[in-house]
C-alpha cells in the first residue's frame, strides 16, 4: 500500500515538473522565470526522498542536501539580480 501511495506521489510530483518547466520557458515575467526554478528544485527535492524511500536507502541524503543549498544559492542570485541588475557587485572606488 505504502509503495502504492509513494509510486502515485512520485508520478504526481514529477507531472508538476513538468509544469514548472513550461512556466520557465513561456513564463510572463522574470519573477514568475524564478518562482518556478525554485519550485523545480523543490521538486527535485521531493522526488529524490520518494525514491530513497522507496529503495529503503540513506544514501541519498546528501544529494537532498547538495539540491537544497544548491536551489536556495540559485533563488538568492536571480532575486539579487532582479533587484539591483547585477550579481557580483565590485567596489570601484579602489
Amino acid at each position: 500500500m505504502l509503495d502504492m501511495l509513494l509510486n502515485i506521489a512520485l508520478i504526481i510530483i514529477s507531472v508538476a515538473t513538468i509544469g514548472f518547466v513550461y512556466r520557465v520557458i513561456k513564463g510572463p515575467s522574470t519573477a514568475d522565470r524564478v518562482i518556478a526554478l525554485d519550485a523545480i528544485g523543490i521538486n527535485l527535492i521531493a522526488i529524490t526522498a520518494i525514491i530513497s524511500v522507496i529503495l529503503r536507502t540513506e544514501a541519498f541524503l546528501e544529494v537532498i542536501l547538495l539540491l537544497g543549498i544548491i536551489a536556495f544559492i540559485g533563488t538568492i542570485a536571480f532575486s539579487k539580480f532582479l533587484q539591483r541588475g547585477e550579481i557580483i557587485e565590485y567596489d570601484r572606488n579602489q
